[in-house]
């Protein structure tokens, strides 16, 4: 198992694949999920010659069960490590959810000539928790739900919400597949509790605002209208009205796991823009 270790003494597994001279191709994954969930993707772009890279958030999927660190600049520090370990030059950083969290503030601070692109899919920035500045975005009670639900029953919760609003299924006439809730599951109890409670604070109330201003390189914001995790309103529209440099692309009734539901869509979208 590949893994890079973090200056805290975290061991973050990744999977690196593709020629070494290949541009790379970083992909960042949500919560509580983990590198496989962007299997659909990283085969796509091995086949079309890219170096493929995707790591385990700590606490997540393969990388180690830590006590501490479960908060975005914690996670940042940790891509850091991978992307100095692997020296990656050029890369296109693609993410989804909190990984588009991840991604906006690594994006955001990144040494110079690391990163050429950015992709932020369903992503939560600029901020999803609702406030006084953001009276369209989500309550708190919500992601207190969330966490009561995973603390009294995570092995249900992580049923529930792939079986529901994560891909859509439950609306009417959803062509449900069994196979990406059971995959959904399985990632998600790979991980630690503790890390996956705490994520739901840096997910839903870290604010990525002036990172998105910071950002000079191209950022492409796919965003489906009918998501049910991350509003569309409160995150892509609002995104892409403060990075320099965004392009905007929503996809009507697509949910959020979208990359995942309809990867013969997004798939040649993002790599339409990779070559641009």
């Amino acid at each position: 198992m590949s893994t890079v270790t973090t200056p805290d003494g975290a061991h973050i597994f990744f999977k690196d694949w593709g020629p070494r001279d290949g541009q790379p191709v970083v992909f960042h994954h949500g919560w509580p999920l983990s590198s496989d969930d962007w299997d659909a993707q990283m085969l796509f772009f091995l086949a079309e010659g890219y170096r493929v890279i995707a790591h385990d958030r700590r606490g997540h999927g393969r990388s180690s069960q830590t006590a501490t660190g479960h908060d975005m600049d914690t996670y940042v520090a940790d891509v850091n490590a991978l992307t100095d370990a692997l020296d990656l030059q050029g890369a296109i950083h693609i993410g989804h959810s909190t990984g588009g969290g991840e991604v906006a503030r690594y994006v955001a601070q990144a040494k110079p000539g690391r990163v050429s692109k950015a992709v932020l899919v369903s992503a939560v920035p600029p901020i999803m928790v609702k406030s006084a500045s953001n009276p369209e975005g989500t309550p708190i009670e919500v992601f207190d739900g969330f966490r009561a639900a995973l603390a009294a029953n995570r092995a249900q919760f992580y049923i529930d919400v792939p079986s529901g609003p994560f891909y859509n299924f439950d609306r009417p006439g959803a062509e449900v597949s069994q196979g990406l809730i059971d995959k959904w599951w399985h990632q998600g109890m790979m991980g630690a509790a503790n890390a996956h409670y705490e994520c739901i604070k840096a997910f839903s109330e870290t604010d990525f605002t002036e990172d998105l201003k910071r950002i000079d390189v191209p950022v492409l914001v796919l965003h489906g209208t009918d998501d049910q995790v991350v509003p569309f309103a409160d995150s892509g529209l609002k995104s892409v009205e403060l990075l320099k440099n965004g392009t905007l692309k929503s996809y009507e009734g697509y949910p959020h796991g979208m990359l995942s539901t309809h990867p013969a869509v997004l798939n040649p979208d993002i790599l339409a823009f990779v070559r641009s």
